[in-house]
């Protein structure tokens, strides 16, 4: 998912009623157990990364098209809705698809780069840091290829509201 999904989701009725009472615009119906999850492949870097969402730095993500198929994941639709959960498995965030665009390594944009909001929010490092996580956590041992498919999302934080937002 986004960059990796939870490994078992939690119980967010609770969190999902607390959030809709903040944000009445929610739907009643929480999303489904396949939309919680975490960023990171680590809790340290689940928070950190949690940590730039809720900054508002962070409002893109991207995920390797083969880690969806192989976790039998549907590719994220605008207007979807995921729960982002910390490093502790404790959901924090409700973020909304804005802009999902799919394409080869190669062709992901600075502007998305930029949009992730990590290390100096540049292509390069971008770059970097993706490959080193394909690598590391998603296929140890593969060979990278920079046409590897990559579905680059765009979000906005729906919950917690802004200070801006009230």
């Amino acid at each position: 998912m986004a960059e990796t999904s939870a490994a078992a989701a939690p119980d967010i009725t609770e969190f999902w009623r607390t959030a809709r009472a903040a944000v009445p615009a929610l739907p009643e119906t929480p999303p489904s157990a396949d939309r919680v999850w975490g960023f990171g492949a680590t809790p340290e870097h689940a928070d950190e990364l949690l940590a730039l969402v809720l900054a508002r730095t962070k409002t893109g993500t991207a995920g390797y098209l083969e880690e969806y198929e192989a976790e039998g994941l549907a590719v994220e639709q605008v207007g979807d809705l995921d729960v982002i959960l910390d490093g502790s498995g404790i959901p924090r965030a409700v973020i909304e698809t804005t802009e999902v665009e799919v394409v080869p390594f190669h062709e992901v944009t600075a502007e998305h780069a930029f949009a992730e909001g990590e290390d100096d929010r540049t292509l390069a490092s971008w770059r970097r840091i993706h490959r080193d996580f394909y690598e590391r956590f998603i296929a140890p041992g593969v060979a990278f290829r920079d046409d590897i498919v990559i579905i680059c999302q765009r979000f906005r934080v729906a919950y917690p509201p802004s200070a801006r937002e009230g």
